[in-house]
Parts: structure tokens; sequence; C-alpha cells
């Protein structure tokens, strides 16, 4: 099997020879890093563009990099049928039955075929299960159906709320968010909006723009809301009615709430958040494919969804360092009517700025279309590589030969030899306008994907694949509920339970206690209590403070504040440290009286001294000295570790990102290392090669030479005089020393081969050498992340306050 899991370069297929109709053994492998000027893939119905994006996308899994891929026709979510056993049962659910009905065969017997089909045609481009195997480990794939509950739900309430504080900071991208954010919405509603002229949209953005420079959250209802009674009088030079007056902002208002009371709407506001980085990784940290698909969704449907997502993508673009490592994908099948050559649409605008900038923050974008003629080409010019396949009409040629011609920019561009090629393009073989090659355009076919190519998938097969164990079996319905839920709690940000503080069994008193001088008792707030309900108090100890863990190496130092609620029990240890609950409350919140009737437990024996507090105090420090730790998560070989309050997924990403980096640096520390040494054994090969061409022409003559001199040699004797004359023995003479020349210039062809042969074994030697050292480079990357358990010293443990409260609970 061929050996492709190269680091940094994507598998893509074979080098295909046009006039031959013929592919070469060795495999197409393209730089990821290419990515990063961008991808642009065309080609009509059957050409093979929907396998060559999978593939593509497979690939960029395998190597740890994430990727959100729109999908506005239900093919791409084929990337979760992913079956390593390659059996019919595992293709049995997911196979066409129509199809299976058209081959005369029953369900059974047709995914048979296709799982056979499958295995052979992995075998011919040197794949198996075991490499899918490898892209189901190596990431998570995950349907998002916005609008629907099929998939994962998405929720775009976060669409309203304040911008990081990168965008409100920067005018212009402030500018570009509320035009995007309310053509979109207004475009939901059936409203087509000028952003300079309409007065629907000049309203709305000034809504958003002061609540957002508020930090103010906003949602549906407050827009709508807000419509009606703005938080300001005035837009520009006139008074708000005026503007637009109180009746008219009415008919706004009534449009936008038709929207939201729509049958249906509820699903656009439950969900995942629309947060890019949880969209990217997975809960354990792993590169996800996040497919959003959107084929269920009208068009208007569709325009608001995806600007609202490119929207995200790029304030998340806005929020990275920059890097020359591709960070993650965003691709988008079939990019018609998103960005037209001339019109405006919501999405075009966020498009034509990903394609500018993201790549210095590490985004690569792939658009695809089946559609060249309406798409803007001078948008696309600064796109680094082209997949073309075959086209359909000469006016689709002429316009992708227009592309290309930009694309290439001062370059020599041949359009004639381009067009040529362009026409013999078969199924599955593209071609390849890469601006990193010097080598110039070539052709090549496409590998066979790992997922299996059922084609667009409905609702109803997406919602039995999220239900599905990933293994190819479909779920019921209340699996799938199951499965939703927890993906949604996934991205929600975790919160814990808010802590209760365990209480001790006592008898309960109708008034506290008396306490002597110098020692006080305070209240906890009883909180969430019904008014006039009866309270029963228990007696503890509250202490406040801090404990500071640093670790000096690692350069960390955290201080974390502690407020802690201990029981206080009768017998012989008084303190019940097995039941302190941490709490909310600061030494501010405690309360001087309790709030109306109230029982009282009883206070254990030394609670009313001060020599108590002070050793309870003390016990206290001590717990929280043994107890109180930080675990962050580290790994060892690159030294990298996470940060206080940050999620293992985030230091995983993190962690893949900054790995990937040093992956990729000294990758290219190695290709530089070898570039002289890889061109000195070329030379010497072409050299080699030389001269055993030259001692082959040498034997071709000399034999020819030999053979004719002793050919006339022996017709002169034959035919001559009857006695050998001297001249006919010369000539065999001659033969004789010629047959002598030619098995010595043999001999040297015998010795020239064997020089060449050794030489090209250097080669291939020098080149294992690299790919030995290429994959040492990775081998940080296999290094597990491990627990970093930090402890505090007993200096750094600080109790400020320790003085008996009473703590409420609901009275039985």
């Amino acid at each position: 099997m061929q050996d492709f899991e190269t680091l940094g370069a994507f598998y893509l297929g074979r080098p295909y020879d046009i006039a031959t109709k013929t592919a070469t053994p060795a495999p197409l492998m393209y730089d990821s890093r290419d990515l990063l000027t961008h991808a642009v893939c065309i080609g009509m119905t059957g050409s093979g563009k929907t396998g060559l994006c999978i593939g593509l996308l497979e690939e960029a899994l395998i190597d740890g990099i994430p990727a959100i891929i729109i999908d506005p026709k239900g093919d791409l979510a084929n990337l979760a049928l992913t079956f390593p056993s390659l059996s019919g049962e595992a293709f049995a659910p997911w196979v066409n039955e129509d199809e299976a009905q058209r081959a005369g065969q029953d369900v059974p017997t047709f995914a048979a075929a296709q799982a056979e089909r499958w295995k052979k045609g992995l075998a011919g481009w040197g794949q198996d299960g075991a490499r899918i195997q490898r892209l189901k480990d190596a990431a998570g794939v995950t349907i998002y159906t916005p609008g629907s509950s099929a998939g994962v739900p998405v929720s775009i309430l976060k669409s309203f709320a304040v911008p990081p504080a990168a965008v409100l900071e920067d005018r212009d991208l402030l500018r570009e968010r509320l035009q995007t954010t309310v053509g979109s919405l207004l475009g939901l509603a059936g409203v087509q909006a000028d952003p300079l002229q309409s007065r629907e949209h000049i309203l709305l953005a000034k809504i958003l723009e002061t609540a957002w420079l508020a930090g103010t959250d906003l949602d549906l209802v407050g827009i709508i809301q807000q419509i009606q009674a703005p938080p300001f009088t005035r837009i520009g030079a006139l008074e708000l009615d005026a503007f637009y007056p109180a009746k008219d902002r009415f008919g706004l208002a009534m449009a936008l709430n038709n929207l939201l009371a729509a049958p249906g709407f509820d699903q656009w506001l439950t969900g995942a958040p629309l947060d890019v980085a949880s969209f990217l990784r997975t809960e354990d940290g792993r590169p996800r494919a996040a497919i959003f698909s959107i084929a269920h969704l009208s068009d208007a449907e569709r325009m608001f969804f995806v600007s609202l997502l490119l929207n995200e993508v790029l304030g998340w673009v806005r929020m990275q360092s920059g890097t020359t490592s591709l960070r993650a994908l965003l691709y988008m099948d079939e990019i018609f009517g998103y960005m037209p050559p001339v019109a405006n649409p919501p999405s075009k605008e966020p498009l034509m700025l990903l394609l500018k900038q993201a790549r210095a923050f590490g985004l690569g974008v792939v658009l695809a279309t089946q559609n060249p003629v309406d798409l803007d080409y001078k948008g696309l010019s600064n796109t680094g590589t082209w997949f073309i396949g075959r086209l359909q009409t000469e006016r689709d040629k002429a316009r992708v030969l227009e592309g290309l011609a930009g694309a290439a920019g001062g370059e020599r561009f041949d359009r004639g030899a381009m067009s040529e090629t362009l026409s013999a393009l078969g199924n599955r073989v593209f071609l390849m306008h890469n601006v990193h090659e010097s080598a110039g355009p070539l052709t090549f076919e496409t590998r066979w994907t790992l997922s299996y190519l059922r084609g667009p998938l409905t609702r109803t097969d997406i919602k039995a694949l999220t239900a599905g164990t990933g293994n190819g079996v479909p779920g019921t319905a209340a699996q799938g509920a199951d499965v939703v839920a927890r993906a949604v709690a996934g991205h929600a940000a975790a919160a814990g339970p808010e802590a209760s503080v365990a209480q001790a069994a006592s008898s309960l008193l109708s008034a506290p206690p008396v306490l002597p001088p110098g020692v006080t008792a305070m209240f906890v707030p009883a909180r969430g209590v019904a008014a006039g309900g009866t309270l029963a108090y228990d007696p503890a100890l509250y202490v406040a403070g801090s404990v500071r863990i640093a670790d000096t190496k690692r350069r960390i130092a955290e201080t974390m504040p502690v407020q802690v609620i201990v029981p206080l029990q009768p017998g012989a240890t008084p303190l019940a440290l097995d039941r302190a609950a941490d709490t909310d409350v600061v030494p501010q919140d405690l309360e001087q009286a309790p709030r109306g009737p109230a029982t009282y437990g009883e206070l254990p024996p030394g609670a009313t001294t001060t020599k108590s507090l002070d050793t309870w105090k003390r016990g206290v420090a001590t717990w929280l000295y043994d107890t109180r730790t930080l675990t962050l998560l580290e790994h060892e070989a690159s030294g990298q570790h996470s940060t206080p309050g940050e999620s293992e997924a985030a230091f995983r990403a993190r962690l893949s990102e900054a790995l990937r980096v040093a992956r990729d640096a000294k990758v290219e520390a190695i290709r530089v290392k070898y570039a002289a040494r890889l061109q000195a054994q070329d030379e010497r090969i072409r050299k080699a090669e030389q001269v055993l061409g030259k001692q082959q022409q040498e034997v071709s003559a000399s034999t020819g030479s030999a053979l004719l001199t002793a050919a006339t040699g022996v017709f002169g004797a034959l035919f001559g005089r009857k006695t050998l004359s001297a001249t006919n023995a010369g000539r065999l003479g001659s033969a004789a020393r010629g047959a002598s020349k030619v098995m010595k210039e043999k001999q040297d062809v015998a010795r020239a081969e064997e020089n060449l042969a050794t030489e090209q074994q250097k080669l291939v030697d020098l080149r294992a050498a690299i790919e030995a050292e290429a994959q040492q480079a990775a081998a940080d990357e296999g290094v597990p992340v491990t627990p970093l358990v930090l402890r505090p010293k007993k200096t750094d443990v600080t109790v400020a306050t320790a003085m008996l409260v009473w703590t409420p609970r609901a009275d039985a």
C-alpha cells in the first residue's frame, strides 16, 4: 500500500495524462499551506466535484484541521457516512432504495454490492478500512440544521448580542457587522433594503449600534420593542418622527413580529449558540467537521443564516493571532447567488473580506459551484488554487478562462492551450492551477473517497444519522433527541449548580442563643425562599480568604478567593469539614437579622468563645491547604499547559495549533536542509543517465560495424578466388577485433546501468531519510495530555474572616 500520510500534505489523487487518458502511479500530494491563499472548485453536475471536495475535507480532518462546511444541497453530510468495516450491513441503512430497485436487487443485496464496490475502489487508490477508521478517530462530524431539529439546531440569538471588543473598537468592522446583520434580518422578513437609502435599514442599524456600544445584548423581542420606542430621539440631523413616523415604524415592527410568530420560527431561537470556536472543536478537543445543512430552508432563510454565519467567522478570524499554518477551513458548496458579479447580497461583503484577510490568520476558504457564470471573478482573483472539472457550455468555459487569466496576474497565460485542456477533461479528471507550483497547471484524477457518497441526505436521513451510534446504525427519535440535547449542552457554557450547604440534624429553638460580648453571629441571606415562610437556621462557621497557588518554573500564579461555610455539629469535632461547601456569599452580603420568623439549631459547646473560633479558623486554614488544588492540563513534550479557567477543549485547540505551527517549522527546516543534497543527487542521476545513453549508442554503432565487416569478409571468401585473399583475411580479422570491442562496450553499458541504479537508490534512501525526519518532527503530537495538579504552600493560605453564622434551610 502506498504511503501518502505525509505531514501537511493532502492526498488528492494521481497526475493524469490527457493525451493517453491514463493516470501515473505516483500520488498527487497537495501542500495544505497552499490553502491559505484559498481555493475554488468549478465543475458541472457529474464532473466529480463533490468527490474531490469531500476528499480534500477528509485529508484536512486527518491532518487535524477543523472545517466549517456550508451545505446548501445536502451532499456534504456524506462525510458522516464512514464505515471502516466496509460491510453490507453498515451500508444497508444508507443506500438509495430507488437505485436498488433500478438494479433489480433488494436492499441487503444492493448494499453488499455497494460495500464491495467501495472496498475495491479504495484498494485501487491504496486505501482501506483502516484509513477510514483513522479519519473517524481523528475528527468528529456534527450536522447542524438551523431552523430545524433534524440535526443539531442552531440558535441565532447570539447574532444580536454585543460583538467582541475588537469589532466595537474598529468603526469599519462595526459598520460591516451592522450592515450584514441588519440586511440579513430584513431579507428574512421580506424587506429589500439599501444600507444607505432604506430607512428600515438605517433605523435597525442605529438601534443595534446604540445597544452594542452600551454593552447591551438584544434579541428579536427587544428589537421589535425598540422599533416602536427607540432609545434615541434623532437620526442624523432629523427628529426621529420626521425621519420615520411612529405609524410607519409600527408596520416594520409588525413585519418582524409576524416573522417571530410564524410556525416553526422557535427552532431558530434554540440550540447550539452561533459560536465559531465551539463549532471547530469537539468537547474532547478533536477537530470537527461542522456541517451546516441548509437544503430545507427557503432562499431568504438561507441568505439570512449564511450571512450571519459568515459574519461570525469573520469576527472569529479577527480575534485570532497571525500564523503561517493552516488553522481551519471554511468550505461552501454551491456559491451561486452568494457572491454574484453585480448584485450585493448580505453574504457577499463578508465573503470578500474573508478572501482578502483570512489568510493572515490561518483560515483557508474553499468555494465550489456548478454555475461558473454568476460569480464575481474579480473577488476570486486572489484565489491561489483553482480546481476545474468538466464544464457544460462554451459560455461556462469562457467565464472560467476569464477567471484563470485574472488569477494568473502578470504571468504568461496560454488561453488557447488552457481551452483545449478544459475541453478534454472527463469524469473525475480536474485541472489544478496552483500559483504556488512553478511547474504550471496540471491535470489529475481524484482519489476514491473514504466517505460513502450516497447523494443528498434528507432531513429524515439526518435525523436518523444524528441519533445513530456513529457506526452507520440509525437511531430512534428518542435517541436523536438525547444526542441533540447533549450536543447543545456541549456547546453551551458549563455552569455548575450553586453549592448548597449541608445541614446537620439538630433540635430547633424558637430564638437564637444568647452570645457573650465579643462573639457575634451573622445571617446568611435566605435566597430563593418564599416570603412569609418560616426559616430554619443551623449554626456554621463562615470563612473568607484566599489561596494562592504558584509555580515559578511554569510561570503560573493564581490567587483564588475562598468563601466556605462549615456546618457545626455536636460532639468532639464540632467542625463538620466533610460537609463544608463553597459559597458565593461575600462578607458584605451577610445580614445582621433573620428574614422573618425563624427557628434555630443548637450551638455546639465552645461556639460561644473567641478561643474556639481562633482554633476553628486555624483548622479551616489547614483543611484548605490539604484540599485546595489547581488542576490544569499539561503537554510535557512541548512544555505547553492550560491556563486557569481555560476549558480542556480550548487548551487542546490551542495546543493542536501550537504543535502544528512547530511541526510545520521543523518540516520546512528539513526541506531547506536537504534541498541542496536532493538537487545534487538529481544531478548525479542525470549524468549517470547521460553516460548510460552514450554507452548504449556506442554499443549499437560498434555492433553494426563489426557485423558488416564480418559479412564482407565471409562473402569475399565464399565467392572470390578459391584461396583466401589477404584482403578477405584482413576483413575477417577486423571483424574479430570489432567483436572484441563490442564486448568491452557492453561491459561499459552494464557498469553504467549499475551506476545509475546505485544513484537512484541513493535518492530513494535520501527521501526515506527526509520522511523519517519529518515524521520525527511530529513526534510531539503523539504525546498525551496529562493532568497537572498544583498545590499551595501553607504560607499562601490566608483566612481573612472567620465568624459564626446562621445558615437558612426550608422548614419542613
